[in-house]
This record gives C-alpha cells, sequence and structure tokens, in this order.
C-alpha cells in the first residue's frame, strides 16, 4: 500500500488514521519500538522543514531508523534521472520511502519501481496528503465532527497542493471548504469567492503563502499591498465565525499573507498545533503503511 493521494484513502483507512493519530498526540512515546529494526528512505527533491523534521521525528518516536538522501550532493546533480534513483534506492531495500518532488506525479512515478511503500510529501501543485490529513486532524480536535462547518482556504490556490488535498479531505469530512486568493492564483474551478466572501462566517481560515518560485511572472506587489489585499488582519478575520481559529502550512511568510498579530493569537491560532500533529498523524501513517 502506498499513500500517493487523498483518494487512494478509504474511509475505513481515514478513521483508523485519526484514531492512531489522536492516541499519538495525546502520547507520542506511546509508539515506542512498533516500528523498531524498520529503515525509512527520506528523499526531498524540494526544501522542507516542517515536512522533512516530522517524517524524521516520527520514524524515530515508533523506533525507526530515517536516512536522509541529501539530493544536493547526491547522484542527481550529475545527471541521474528519478527513476533510476528510484531503483537504485529500492534496490537497498528500504521500509518506507517518502518522497517530496517538484514534479506532478513523480510520487506515483516512483511507486511503481519500487517494493515498499510510498508515501507523497509533496508533488509538485499536485497533492500533500500527509499534510491535509494533518490539518483534519487539528481541525477535529478544536470542533469535534466537521459536519457543518465551513473552512475558508486563502493565497495561492492555483499552485497550492495543500489546498487541493484539503478540497478533497475535508468535505469527505463533512465540512465545506471556500478557496479564495488574488484572481490570478485561483484556478476558473475553485470559485468565485472575494477574499471576504470566503471568511465571512468561516470557523476556519487557512492561510496559504505566495509560491513566487512558481510563477511565470511576479505579482509585482509594492510592500505590504499583498497583506492589505488579500491577507489576514485582525479586521479580516472579524469577519468570520466568533472565535474563528487560523491556520497555515508554513512557511510563513509574516506580514505578507498574515499578520504578526493574527499568527500569534493566543488560543485561536492553531499554527504550531499543526506543527506538533504533522508528527503525529506521520508516526500513524508510517505505522499503517508498514505495520498495516
Amino acid at each position: 500500500m502506498h499513500l500517493l493521494s487523498i483518494s487512494s484513502l478509504g474511509d475505513s483507512q481515514l478513521d483508523q488514521l485519526f484514531a492512531r493519530a489522536q492516541d499519538y498526540a495525546l502520547d507520542p512515546r506511546s509508539g515506542r519500538d512498533r516500528l523498531a529494526g524498520r529503515t525509512i528512505f527520506n528523499c526531498f527533491y524540494e526544501n522542507s522543514t516542517r515536512t522533512a523534521m516530522s517524517f524524521a521525528q516520527a520514524a524515530a518516536r515508533l523506533g525507526a531508523q530515517a536516512i536522509t538522501l541529501s539530493v544536493e550532493h547526491s547522484s542527481v546533480k550529475k545527471g541521474e534521472t528519478l527513476a533510476d534513483t528510484a531503483r537504485t534506492l529500492g534496490a537497498m531495500g528500504p521500509d518506507a520511502l517518502v518522497l517530496r518532488h517538484r514534479q506532478n506525479g513523480a510520487a506515483e512515478e516512483v511507486a511503481a519501481l519500487v517494493d515498499c511503500p510510498v508515501v507523497n510529501a509533496g508533488d509538485g501543485t499536485r497533492e500533500h496528503p500527509t499534510q491535509a490529513l494533518l490539518d483534519a486532524l487539528t481541525l477535529r480536535q478544536q470542533f469535534g465532527s466537521l459536519t457543518g462547518r465551513t473552512i475558508a482556504i486563502i493565497g495561492d490556490i492555483a499552485h497550492s497542493r495543500v489546498a487541493h488535498s484539503n478540497a478533497e479531505l475535508l468535505p469527505r469530512l463533512g465540512a465545506s471548504v471556500r478557496l479564495a486568493g488574488p484572481p490570478a492564483l485561483v484556478p476558473a474551478d475553485a470559485g468565485s469567492h472575494s477574499i471576504d466572501e470566503a471568511i465571512a462566517g468561516a470557523d476556519a481560515v487557512m492561510m496559504l503563502r505566495v509560491q513566487r518560485e512558481r510563477l511565470d511572472e511576479d505579482l509585482g506587489d509594492a510592500p505590504g499591498e499583498y497583506l492589505r489585499l488579500y491577507g489576514l488582519t485582525p479586521e479580516r478575520l472579524a469577519l468570520a465565525a466568533p472565535g474563528a481559529v487560523v491556520l497555515h502550512p508554513g512557511p510563513m511568510n509574516r506580514g505578507v499573507e498574515i499578520a504578526d498579530e493574527v499568527a500569534d493569537l493566543p488560543g485561536r491560532s492553531l499554527i504550531l498545533r499543526q506543527v506538533a500533529n504533522g508528527v503525529a498523524m506521520r508516526m500513524a501513517v508510517l505505522e499503517l503503511l508498514i505495520a498495516g
């Protein structure tokens, strides 16, 4: 079994992951030795802090050994293809392979070439299933059931694998999702909400950074202009439901898509809880894929 997309998980597997991750969130040490003697390869072709470190921490808490491929110092820099790298790593017999790559469909390509479970840790602009799972876990902890809840996801929707995975997962859990952002960064099929319309009455607001490294042309916004037009300020958050919570998958650009006072809002910013839940959910994912 692989975890390549949200659609690759059945409802019973979702239930199992949420239950197990919640156990690990409550007692991070309870998974000790569940994957003792197992080896996990972490292959990150794009920069990462939260995802890379949480997978390593998840493996360690389960008793497994996480080995990271330093792509910058690997044969990739000598022209080796993704397929040949996958075959090489697969021949070493890992118990799971975690892959982040800027190419859409990269995880599927690798999964077809190795004999171990593959976890998609983000492929291009397509999917980031473990991020959506940890986001949903965080929201379930806050609200219990997500049925009838409205989640606004704001920012660079076009390039966000996080938005795409959340837009698939959250409705399966009973939530409504509103997508909004700068017009040039919202696909036509994502709806036509303005920022304020998307946030109005929402129970949770998830902000996304602009992935300027993927843009063909810069937005040309002046300093402070993006925050004023599209960012989450205290005034804009006031449009949401009373007590609405704030999420961000990171990395944050403070003062750009989110104001400092919102990012650090006591009791309502769940950003660091997302980080902690990332370890718990990835523990659950690795255990499910490797141990069954």
